[in-house]
């Protein structure tokens, strides 16, 4: 028993000392492994300052202790790892690495081995015992050679991510890298078990692309193909790779939906269908895999869907489903999802509370839930103690914040709750967070003052924002002790008391601060205030503090990219200093009482954005020499010289200017038109005259031309490329037939051409620009009927039409009404939508104009500075228009304003304006309408003016809801009409004199029906009043009969006097009369 025992010890030894043992004993390479290496070293290119691998090879060394090289028991070399060794060429067909045929790894990623222009050579595919290829990000260019199609024994190929970078700065790169026919390239790699082509075109059909890998590669489980060009839809094809766990897809076309077999992939862990413009609904069951991980769906707006209730014990890690239409309400099940580290469901449709049940979701790392429609309160997730980021900004959650648990988050970094309605005062033990890098909590209903911070973690702030809430007292000096703020927004409260300048020497790393529209004033120390001190601004906003100078820190800003001190009370001149910064892009200088400028030129290069408006700047217009102004605007002054004729070189790629609301004259120099950018062009109220310039026309680039309230005489044919949204050139003296020409600007929004003296019919063929919103006719000379009978066109975005005070005539056709769809909006629908007609840049999102009008509401004239998309209007007074009122009008439900006043409109008032529910103001005077008033219009709730004076209306006038409130004005005139506020009494003299002399005998004319009424009750009175009076037995027998009738009604009675008693009072009573 005991041989046997020390046999086996002898057994164990001998086994553990050959796996100790054999790993130390290193197979020697083989010469021509080592020679081949080295050759293919020394034709590289490479830095060898940044090569960590290249460097050590030598031939003093055994090739196979290199570092990057692995050799097999034989010394043959079987892997070759050189990836990020700054290697930018030397690999061709004759290079040496073809040499080593036993290879079955090579990794050559991320180097720069193509450099944008070279391709992959085809020798690779001589390895023929390659099982793992990587040539990712190396910037290759051309086509995949088809030789690869020989590495049969392939499982893993990634020729990913080669794009040549043209601008780092910019982060712009090229995709040079193609596959031609993707099913040849894979038809021979069966053990594929990884393929990563990513950023390599391949410009191919669904059913293509989908049916070449999943025929090719039955055994796929990682297929990562994003921003390859594919396009859709999914074939169904894809099913049959069962063994499929990764699939990334993003930034493909597939434009279509997710098909449900994506379900049945039982070992799917992630799947990133990111920027794939998918459409439809998303199948819920894919959620609910039992491996999945991860799932990212980012950025697919026609994407909708809701969660799904989640088992227990969910595994999912990574779920992102920013920019989609997901909606409803997420489950309380998410809280199973005990694993979940990152959410991102910013930018959908979610509606509700945020689950309490979230608290458990303690791995959590990333929460981003904004722009959704979440209410209710913010639970706490102080169970997240590795929680970096809380983004709940755009929501409408309520309540306050100081019930949540913030001490425990001691990783937090970022806190953006901006854009809610949280209320409340701001917890101080937010600011105690020791790696709290970001709070904002801007544009909320926060209140009561800002605390002072005692237990202050100074050095990790570095943006606070609480702009835009109801904040108020002084503002704490503790703020000072914030010693790494680089931002500070506290702009739009209600802070009072003292600021002092001398504390912000204590925030040197501070860049940004915005303390506009306050209550505060700036104070310093005069002995002890060293400007030099002071941190350098790239964005200082004071605007609305009651400035009455500039403040003299501003001279030692040299860094300044953006001032704000529009609002204020700075009166005299613009100091030259000011534009001492060669960095200062923005100024905004407007709403102030400044006078004249250091020098007429405005000597800075860099300046981007300049804002003078609404101050009093008088004499010539500024020149500015800045070649990169982009926004001028001198709007709201009192400059009255003439346009310079070298405007251009002050506006050469200017895309905003304005000099609207001065005192011009003279012409408009041809030479505004010589610039490449210029996209809002306004000089309204203004008393230029002449011609408009031709090539003002035919510029392509703009999008707004104000002329309004000008002296302006005559505008030429508009060009085929127009690209106007907003042409206003009302109030002027235009007569020329330019009209025709509109048809070639299909994106016009805003039509303006209101009080001119323009001839002619009803321009039909505007109705072919569908875009149309806004058109302004009024006080013309157009004549003729409206109704285009020939023209197919409508207007399904029209919102108000102006066509009043001139010679239309004819009937109103109620079927073209009814193609105004947006004046058929639900309430809802419209709310939903709300926003002001503006012009918007769509590079930098600024909004550069806001489209105003001028409309008739309620008898008064009033300009809308802003046009609620809304917002609807009808007004065709003061034309000739006759025959009935079309019934369809009560189908525009969303009509605001409707003035048909002053017209020839005959019959009755249709009923079907009651459905009009938004309608404020309607104005039907001065017409031929006949009947009486509809007793559903009382209906109209919202409607606070109504016009029905002179007209023909008879009956009584409606007494409930608001029509009690509305003056005598609004009906007299109508001869039969009567009731409130018109009396009996004045019936006959509200009729107008042309009326009596019409019909004379009217005033004395007898009503017989109700004078027969009156004569028969005054004889049947008399009769019984006589009989009680002078007939004893009458008398008696009525008595009796009526004490009958009481005694039913009240049995007290016969209590109280019986039959004798009663009989006694009774005649005594009537005895004594």
């Amino acid at each position: 028993m005991k041989s046997w025992l020390h046999f086996f010890l002898l057994l164990v030894t001998l086994w553990v000392s050959i796996i100790i043992i054999i790993p130390l004993v290193h197979s020697k390479c083989i010469p021509d492994q080592q020679q081949s290496l080295l050759d293919f070293k020394s034709s590289l290119l490479f830095n060898s300052s940044l090569s960590s691998k290249l460097i050590t090879w030598n031939s003093s060394t055994d090739c196979c202790s290199w570092v990057g090289v692995t050799c097999n028991t034989n010394g043959r070399v079987l892997g070759l790892d050189l990836s990020s060794e700054s290697i930018s060429g030397g690999i061709d067909n004759s290079s040496g690495l073809f040499h080593l045929q036993h290879l079955q790894r090579l990794n050559l990623a991320d180097n720069e081995l193509g450099n944008g222009s070279q391709s992959i050579p085809s020798a690779v595919g001589q390895l023929m015992n390659l099982r793992y290829l990587n040539l990712s990000q190396n910037a290759y260019s051309g086509q995949i050679p088809i030789e690869i199609s020989r590495l049969t024994r392939l499982a893993v190929l990634d020729i990913s991510l080669n794009y040549f970078i043209v601008d780092p700065y910019k982060y712009i790169y090229e995709v040079k890298l193609e596959i031609s026919n993707l099913h040849m390239l894979v038809e021979n790699l069966t053990e594929l078990r990884e393929l990563y082509l990513d950023d390599v075109q391949i410009p191919a059909e669904g059913s293509e692309w989908c049916q070449a890998i999943s025929s090719s590669l039955p055994n796929l489980r990682v297929l990562s193909l994003s921003y390859c060009n594919l396009s859709g839809p999914f074939n169904e094809s894809l099913a049959n790779l069962r063994s499929l766990s990764v699939i990334l897809l993003g930034l493909n076309n597939i434009s279509a939906p997710v098909p449900a077999f994506f379900a049945n992939f039982s070992n799917l862990t992630s799947l990133i269908l990111n920027d794939c413009n998918l459409q439809g609904t998303f199948p819920k069951e894919i959620f609910q895999l039992p491996s999945l991980r991860g799932i990212s769906l980012f950025q697919n707006e026609k994407l909708d869907g809701s969660l799904p209730e989640f088992p227990k014990n969910g595994s999912l890690q990574y779920l992102d489903l920013s920019g989609t239409n997901f909606l409803g309400a997420l489950p309380n099940s998410i809280g199973n999802l005990k694993m979940l580290s990152a959410v991102d469901i910013g930018g959908c449709n979610f509606t509700g509370s945020i689950p309490k049940s979230m608290t458990n979701l303690t791995q959590l790392v990333s929460l981003w839930m904004y722009g959704n429609n979440f209410e209710g309160s913010i639970p706490s997730f102080s169970g997240a103690k590795n929680l970096e980021d809380i983004v709940l900004f755009s929501n409408g959650l309520t309540g306050n914040i100081n019930c949540n648990n913030w001490g425990n988050l001691t990783n937090l970094v970022s806190l953006d709750l901006s854009y809610n309605m949280l209320s409340g005062n701001i917890p101080s033990s937010l600011f105690s967070l020791p790696s709290l890098n970001d709070i904002d909590l801007s544009d909320n209903q926060f209140f009561g003052h800002f605390p002072e911070i005692s237990n202050l973690s100074s050095y990790y702030v570095k943006g606070l924002y609480l702009r835009k809430n109801n904040l108020e007292g002084p503002i704490p000096m503790s703020i000072f002790n914030f010693r790494g703020l680089t931002s500070l927004y506290l702009s739009s409260n209600n802070f009072s008391g003292s600021f002092p300048l001398d504390g912000l020497q204590h925030l040197r790393n501070l860049s940004s601060l915005d303390l506009s529209h306050n209550s505060l004033l700036l104070s310093h120390d005069v002995t002890n205030l060293s400007y030099s001190y002071f941190p350098q601004f790239d964005y200082l906003g004071l605007a609305s503090l009651n400035l009455r100078t500039f403040p003299d820190f501003l001279r030692n800003q040299s860094k300044l990219l953006s001032l704000d001190l529009s609002d204020n009370q700075i009166q005299g001149k613009i100091p030259n200093w000011i534009w001492r910064s060669n960095n200062l892009h923005y100024l905004n200088l407007s709403c102030n009482s400044l006078e004249t400028l250091e020098g007429h030129t405005i000597n800075l290069t860099s300046m981007e954005s300049l804002d003078l408006h609404s101050n009093k700047l008088h004499g010539k217009i500024p020149i500015s020499s800045s070649p990169n102004m982009l926004y001028l605007d001198y709007s709201r002054n009192n400059f009255s010289s003439t346009i310079p004729t070298t405007i251009e070189d002050m506006i050469l790629h200017t895309r905003f200017f304005s000099v609207s609301s001065n005192n011009l004259q003279g012409i408009i120099p041809g030479s505004i038109c010589n610039t490449d950018s210029l996209e809002v062009l306004d000089m309204s109220n203004n008393s230029l005259s002449g011609t408009v310039p031709h090539c003002l026309t035919t510029m392509s680039t703009l999008s707004v031309l104000n002329l309004r309230r000008n002296n302006l005489r005559n505008v030429y044919m508009l060009s085929h490329n127009c690209s106007l949204h907003t042409l206003d050139i009302s109030e002027n003296h235009i007569q020329s037939q330019f009209l025709k020409s509109l048809v070639k600007c299909p994106q016009l929004q805003v039509l303006n051409l209101g009080k001119n003296q323009i001839t002619g019919p009803f321009p039909c063929f505007l109705k072919d620009i569908s875009t149309l919103r806004v058109l302004i006719l009024r006080s013309n000379k157009f004549y003729g009927g409206i109704s285009c009978p020939k023209i197919n066109g409508t207007w399904p975005m029209l919102q108000i039409i102006d066509l009043a005070h001139n010679n239309f005539s004819g009937n109103v056709s109620g079927i073209a009404l009814t193609t105004w769809q947006a004046m058929m909006a639900n309430e809802d629908d419209a709310s939903s939508n709300l926003n002001h007609l503006q012009f918007q840049d769509n590079s930098s999102g600024v909004i550069y104009y806001q489209d105003t009008v001028t409309i008739t509401n309620k008898g008064f004239e009033m300009e809308l500075v802003k046009i609620l998309t809304v917002f609807t209007s009808i007004d065709f007074s003061c034309n000739n228009f006759n025959g009935s009122i079309p019934y369809e009008i009560g189908e525009l439900k969303s009509l605001h304003i409707l003035n048909l006043s002053n017209n020839a409109f005959t019959g009755a008032i249709p009923s079907s304006l009651s459905n009009l529910s938004q309608l404020e103001s309607l104005d039907l005077s001065q017409n031929t309408l006949s009947g009486q008033i509809p007793l559903q219009l009382t209906k109209l709730t919202f409607l606070s003016f109504l016009n029905l004076s002179h007209n023909q209306l008879v009956g009584k006038i409606p007494s409930s809801n608001q029509f009690p409130t509305f003056p005598k004005s609004s009906f007299e005139g109508n001869k039969d009409l009567f009731g409130p506020p018109l009396t009996e009494e004045n019936r006959t003299r509200l009729s107008s004199p042309t009326t009596k002399r019409t019909h004379p005998s009217y005033g004395d004319e007898i009503d017989w029906n109700i004078v027969i009424v009156e004569i028969g009750f005054t004889c049947g009175f008399g009769i019984v009043l006589g009989s009680l009076l002078f007939c004893k037995r009458w008398r008696k027998w009525y008595y009796r009969a009526m004490y009958s009738i009481l005694v039913k009604i009240f049995p007290q009675l016969e209590q109280r006097f019986g039959h004798h008693r009663r009989h006694v009072y009774i005649g005594e009573r009537y005895r004594r009369h």
